[in-house]
């Protein structure tokens, strides 16, 4: 490879690098005041430094880690961790299949993207370009974990001195959720999802007000499962005539 070549990839790696900072700068706000909340919360409660930034590269993801700090600090078992784990980020399964064909082909790069598929990496990755889905996922990957880890840490040493000056931080990993949905909605401008979601949180909430969180998940992959499948069945039909 020539030398005119090697300054063409260089320069076109730090293009995806700039683009990728680009597209996920709003997660990046949104991690920063979330993952600094569960440095300061795992702190508060004890758990050694060192344990919080491995829980933070090899779980990554807010609501699971918030779940896990007092079953942490109280010694639970591996068991009631992982469980807990699993049902929260059950979510995460889902993500995976609309993206399946723009993957990397290699396959530590492949299980690393989707490792990192978090809610903010989906809907990040959701509101773009096929092309630039496949250009651009492990860069994006990266930098989504980067930012919660770096987070994490700026946590850890703020300690709770910046949960006094800055109170309710957990809540940012919510309003973060608001942005993403908004941006998705302003971009692709379909609605029924949303409005598939608030009618089975509405009902959860009215029939099983302590499970409403994964109840409203399961009614809402459920219904979106059967528009899916109803629509191929109309679509046959539609071909067959």
């Amino acid at each position: 490879m020539g030398v005119a070549q090697q300054e063409e990839r260089s320069t076109v790696k730090t293009e995806g690098w700039k683009r990728a900072v680009q597209i996920t700068g709003p997660v990046a706000m949104g991690y920063a005041p979330a993952g600094m909340a569960f440095g300061v919360l795992a702190s508060a409660a004890g758990i050694p430094w060192w344990i919080s930034i491995v829980i933070s590269i090899v779980v990554f993801s807010g609501a699971a880690q918030y779940a896990a700090i007092p079953l942490v600090a109280s010694g639970a078992g591996i068991f009631n961790l992982n469980l807990n784990t699993f049902v929260i980020n059950l979510r995460h399964i889902f993500y995976a299949l609309p993206l399946v064909d723009i993957l990397p082909v290699n396959r530590w790069k492949r299980a690393y993207c989707l490792f990192c598929l978090t809610d903010e990496c989906f809907s990040v990755m959701s509101g773009l370009s096929k092309t630039e889905q496949k250009r651009y996922f492990l860069q994006v990957a990266f930098l989504v974990h980067a930012y919660w880890v770096i987070a994490t840490i700026v946590g850890i040493i703020a300690g709770e001195q910046l949960a006094n000056l800055i109170p309710h931080l957990e809540f940012a990993l919510p309003a973060l959720f608001v942005i993403l949905w908004y941006e998705q909605m302003r971009v692709k401008n379909i609605w029924w999802p949303t409005l598939i979601a608030l009618a089975c949180y509405l009902l959860s909430l009215w029939l099983f007000p302590q499970y409403v969180l994964i109840l409203a998940l399961i009614l809402s992959v459920g219904f979106i499962m059967i528009r899916g499948a109803l629509l191929r069945h109309l679509s046959k039909e539609q071909n067959n005539g």
